[in-house]
């Protein structure tokens, strides 16, 4: 532990908590193809629409149109956002494109959904199983409060300010009121719809395709909020054996998932651990985790990271957090992230998002 430990400022209340959000959040199987590709085949269909081609869309993705696969990876799913921003003439693309994702497109997932009990038990089977389906955000909610609420999180950007983050919780907000609306009737609605980011060029966008009049911007919580009574509701074509088959089937793919991703998820795991926040080096993180260095570098690079890289991924995500949530100084900041001065810091910091510390806590 550095010397300089005694002295820094206090852990700030609740930090434990959002160190391990965010060490959780993010994906630890992002090369590995193992989820379904229709996000993609939405996405590059919505852009079809406007005219752009799907090859210059799947740029650099490894996929082709005339080669249809069944499996692809976070990765590829990155690489194909990053080239419909670029391409795209509709900046509400992602709203449109998450508006085609119907029930049939989720296969196991989209039947465990449709044969639930209540759209309570859809929501807590969402939240549980929703690895399934490589999702691009998190999911929680809270549906015993008026109004509900379901929270995401975006999983392949921890920056409000990244467009990826903006265009992941578009697909996402549209993918669930299509889904809702496939399970409950076309009667399902949103009271209100929140995120955190700032109001993009096309905000108006947001009302027409979520159906909300009340679309609110820079708010703390990206949040969709309903009728709590829907919860209660029963799906048409609830059925609890047929539930229950597909729950045992995504519970399968789960298990399946976990060994595919064990290392990273277990450097990332060993590190929310050691929190208040220590950055070991690679070999005391081979030692606890009873791996050699060299096996440890050739697990993680067999995953397409790097010890390295991982560390590089929390302490980014830590700092944005902690300048959008707390009164931290740089400084502080700084020390609670293991770097030896701010100036270090700062640098880093400039490098993952292109803003200093203190121009990014303007936004």
């Amino acid at each position: 532990m550095r010397s300089t430990e005694a002295s820094a400022p206090l852990w700030p209340a609740g930090a434990w908590k959002e160190a391990e959000k965010i060490v959780s959040r993010s994906p630890t199987d992002f090369e590995e193809r193992v989820y379904a590709p229709q996000r993609i085949t939405a996405i590059v269909a919505t852009l079809a629409e406007d005219g752009v081609s799907p090859a210059h869309v799947l740029a650099g993705s490894g996929l082709d149109e005339a080669a249809p696969v069944t499996r692809v990876s976070y990765a590829q799913v990155a690489t194909v956002l990053h080239n419909a921003l670029r391409l795209a003439p509709d900046p509400a693309f992602a709203l449109r494109a998450g508006a085609r994702m119907h029930l049939t497109q989720y296969g196991i997932y989209g039947y465990a959904l449709l044969s639930s009990r209540t759209y309570a038990q859809l929501l807590e089977f969402s939240v549980k199983y929703r690895r399934v389906i490589g999702p691009m955000t998190s999911m929680a909610y809270d549906a015993e409060h008026n109004p509900a609420i379901c929270s995401f999180e975006p999983l392949l950007s921890l920056d409000p300010c990244d467009p990826l983050y903006r265009i992941a919780l578009e697909f996402t907000y549209a993918a669930h009121l299509t889904l809702c609306r496939d399970v409950l009737g076309p009667t399902f609605n949103l009271t209100a719809v929140h995120v955190t980011y700032p109001a993009p060029a096309h905000a108006n966008a947001y009302a027409t395709l979520l159906q909300c009049p009340t679309v609110q911007f820079a708010q703390s919580a990206n949040e969709l909020h309903f009728d709590p009574a829907w919860a209660g509701c029963i799906p048409q074509l609830q059925d609890g054996i047929t539930h229950e088959m597909a729950r045992q089937s995504c519970q399968q793919f789960l298990d399946e998932l976990t060994h595919i991703s064990g290392t990273a998820a277990l450097v990332r795991r060993a590190l929310a651990d050691q929190m208040p926040w220590r950055f070991p080096k690679i070999e005391a993180m081979a030692l606890e985790l009873a791996l050699e260095p060299r096996t440890l570098r050739r697990k993680l690079e067999a995953q397409g990271t790097s010890y390295r890289q991982i560390l590089a991924d929390v302490r980014r995500g830590l700092a944005i957090e902690y300048l959008r949530k707390t009164r931290m100084t740089t400084e502080e900041i700084a020390s609670r992230l293991g770097y030896s001065d701010a100036a270090n810091f700062r640098h880093a910091f400039a490098r993952w998002t292109g803003k200093t510390p203190h121009a990014y806590r303007l936004i």
